[in-house]
Parts: C-alpha cells; sequence; structure tokens
C-alpha cells in the first residue's frame, strides 16, 4: 500500500520532477519510515476592481503584496510501513504550517476560526491491506468526492485566488470553488480495491459536516447535520504514448435538524456565525448529492484535463456551504474547469492555462438568482532541481452575484504570484 504523501505526489508529477520523490527512507526494525514533505512561499500582488460593494474589505483600485503559502501549505509528514502477518500495515501523520503572519506579536497567523488557519494538521490515519484484496484506510485523509479534481489543477504548484485576502493562513484556495467544490480532509474509513489493469475504485464513510448557509438573504442561516456521508469513487489509467486517466466520485450525505438564525453576522470566507436567533426548519430534512467526472490525458509533452461537476444541497466552494435556503430548502450548484499545458522539450520548464467556474443558484426565497465565481490561471513551472520548482503565476479571479431586488454586483482580483516550492 502507498502511504505516501499523495497531494505532494501528485503536485510533484505535475511538476514534471523527474527524481524520486520519496523523501528521506530510514529502517527502523521491522519497520520502514519515510520523512517527506513541502515548503513554499511566494510574493503575490493583488488588484481589486469592480463593485466596492461586492468587494469587501478591499474597494475599486486597492491593491494588497502579502508573503505567503500557496495552495499547498508547508508538510512535514512521516509514514511507516511493514508487513506482518500477511498484511501490509502502514500509516502516516503530518503537520501543515502557514508561511506568513499578518499580525505583529502574534505567530499564529491569521484568523483563529478559518478552516485555512496558520496551523492544520491534514492527515492522521492507518492502512492495512494486502495487493490481492485491497487496502482498508482510518483515520483523517483528503476526502474521496472531487479529490483528483483538485490533484490535477495546475495551481497545487502555485497561487490561484484569494492571495490578498487569505495571508497569514496555511492556505490560498486556488480554484477551490471556482472549477470544483474543496474535497477536504476528512475522518473516514474507506476501502480501495485492488489494481486491475488499471481500473480501481474507493468506497468510503466519512464525517458528516454541518450544513452552514451563509448566503441564506434577509439574515439568515442554517446549521445541521448527519452522519455519516458516503463517498466513493471509481477511475481507469492507461499508458502509452497517449497516457491517461478518466475518474467519476460522488458523495451523499443527510441533511437534517437545521435551523433558520437571524440577527447574525456570517464571514464570507470561513462561514462562520457570530450570535443570532435559532429557530428550528419544520421542514428540513434532505440529502445534500453530488457527483462528478473528469480526464487527463499526455501526449509528447501536451496535456489536457477536462472537469465537470454538479450538485444538490453541497454549495459552491466548501462542502454543504450555502447548499441550502433560509427555508432549508436544496441549491443547485455545478462545476467545471479546462487546463492544457505543455513541457518544453531540454529545459523541463511546464507552461500552464487553465480558465473554470463554479455556479450556485438561489431559489425563490433568495435575493440572488446566481452566483457565479470564476478564474482564469496561466503559470510557468521550472523544475531548478529534481526537488525544487520556480513558479510565476498570474490568476484573474471574477466574482458575480445576478440579483433580484437590488443591482448585480461583480469584482475581479487579478494577482501575479513569484515565488518557489521545494518537494524533500
Amino acid at each position: 500500500m502507498n502511504t505516501k504523501l499523495n497531494v505532494a505526489v501528485a503536485a510533484a508529477l505535475f511538476a514534471a520532477a523527474t527524481g524520486a520523490q520519496a523523501g528521506i527512507t530510514i529502517p527502523a526494525g521491522d519497520w520502514t519510515l519515510d520523512i517527506g514533505g513541502v515548503v513554499n512561499a511566494y510574493y503575490t500582488h493583488t488588484t481589486f476592481s469592480g463593485d466596492d460593494a461586492a468587494a469587501g474589505e478591499y474597494g475599486n483600485g486597492d491593491s494588497v503584496n502579502n508573503i505567503t503559502t500557496g495552495l499547498l501549505p508547508n508538510y512535514l509528514a512521516v509514514s511507516g510501513k511493514t508487513r506482518q502477518n500477511d498484511l501490509d500495515v502502514g500509516f502516516t501523520i503530518s503537520i501543515n504550517p502557514g508561511a506568513s503572519t499578518t499580525n505583529a506579536g502574534v505567530q499564529g497567523g491569521g484568523s483563529g476560526a478559518s478552516p485555512f488557519g496558520n496551523q492544520e494538521n491534514r492527515q492522521a490515519f492507518l492502512t492495512f491491506g494486502d495487493a490481492s484484496w485491497g487496502s482498508i484506510k482510518l483515520g483523517k485523509d483528503l476526502g474521496i468526492y472531487a479529490s483528483d479534481a483538485i490533484l490535477n489543477d495546475q495551481t497545487l504548484l502555485g497561487v490561484g485566488s484569494a492571495a490578498g485576502s487569505l495571508a497569514g493562513n496555511t492556505t490560498t484556495l486556488g480554484r477551490i470553488g471556482r472549477g470544483f467544490m474543496y474535497a477536504d480532509w476528512k475522518a473516514q474509513v474507506a476501502y480501495t480495491s485492488p489494481n486491475w489493469n488499471g481500473f480501481q475504485f474507493t468506497g468510503g464513510v466519512t464525517q458528516a459536516w454541518n450544513a452552514l448557509a451563509g448566503f441564506g438573504g434577509a439574515g439568515s442561516t442554517q446549521r445541521g447535520g448527519s452522519s455519516p456521508a458516503f463517498e466513493g469513487k471509481a477511475s481507469y489509467e492507461w499508458t502509452g504514448d497517449v497516457a491517461g486517466k478518466v475518474w467519476v466520485s460522488a458523495i451523499s450525505q443527510k441533511v437534517e435538524g437545521l435551523t433558520n438564525a437571524t440577527g447574525f453576522t456570517v464571514d464570507p470566507i470561513t462561514g462562520v456565525v457570530t450570535a443570532g436567533t435559532a429557530n428550528t426548519l419544520g421542514d428540513s430534512n434532505d440529502r445534500a448529492t453530488a457527483w462528478d467526472i473528469g480526464t487527463s490525458v499526455n501526449l509528447a509533452g501536451f496535456g489536457l484535463v477536462g472537469y465537470y461537476g454538479q450538485g444538490k444541497g453541497i454549495g459552491q466552494t466548501v462542502q454543504l456551504l450555502g447548499g441550502f435556503d433560509a427555508q432549508g430548502k436544496r441549491r443547485d450548484s455545478d462545476q467545471w474547469y479546462v487546463q492544457g499545458s505543455y513541457v518544453l522539450p531540454g529545459v523541463g520548464t511546464k507552461l500552464a492555462a487553465s480558465y473554470g467556474r463554479s455556479t450556485l443558484d438561489g431559489n425563490g426565497i433568495d435575493t440572488f438568482s446566481e452566483i457565479k465565481n470564476s478564474l482564469w490561471v496561466v503559470g510557468a513551472y521550472h523544475p531548478l532541481t529534481k526537488h525544487l520548482n520556480l513558479v510565476a503565476e498570474y490568476s484573474q479571479a471574477k466574482d458575480e452575484n445576478d440579483n433580484r431586488t437590488v443591482a448585480d454586483t461583480d469584482l475581479k482580483a487579478k494577482t501575479v504570484s513569484l515565488g518557489a516550492i521545494l518537494f524533500f
């Protein structure tokens, strides 16, 4: 079984790093330990334009400069594996600190309420199994639904969106909420099948999230959740002159006991709600569901990724954030992105460009008819060594809010990022 740092390995593969990515391997009795990780930092310059009402902290013409981590946090992971009683047994534990802080004398970094706060612990899981029948995972790791969407995103090696608003936190947002849902890091019990000539599937029970609307309109939000959630994915991968992969995944979670709160404020990034008056919604039991399909193809240095997904009650960026309206009814959403890349012969520099959009549809009770968040990204990723990559990236994020009762609003955030990312 592979208990290596899957996100770091995927990003390294994207960078076309040719060297081994096994980290520091240490024999220890019956065990083989692997210490590996990621260190990255970027200088970013973001300029805002558009409607002041949509800009929040930043208005039309404002700009901000930051030194921050990119979509990947810094990583230090310790993995171990052994063979005991005809079983492959392994574990992974990681810590994930940020690279910046925005408050003098406070080394904890950004907002402590943020899910992208300055310190995370993304992985703590064990595995056991055998190549003949598959493997079982128990603990906290990357979620199953939408995991391939983020692992194929070019911004894994860069910054993407939210460099101007999430400085001081562990990560930026990359393309999260602008082409795919965040797979997140979840407590889970999951089974992965053997690899049958390129075909493989994973199914699991994951910790359910609380639903949090955040876009309820007329001062309302909802909370509520039911355990467990069910997630699964299947993929087929092939090699040759034209190599590639196609995958599908899905999630379903029952949501019940929603409450309608008034007299509160909602953080637009984290969805954290201040004090308010809560009233249980009588007709609030439903399911949040979503599915996706994607493919990646590579030929003679050229790469292409295409992705599409739909959801009901799942939200737009973070799972279950904004998925339900003030009456406890599901909102529809969809996600998609396309990405092309080319590796320059001889030098190994990867040039990539992508565009994607996430849309959340309002219901009849909502003041908005549609919220559309999109992102253009172009970037150059150069392997200075087999472990160190230099990154230059330009992105343009656009938020559009089509309203029913007031004027439509839109905001653009243009970001230039220069930095480096190191894998070991």
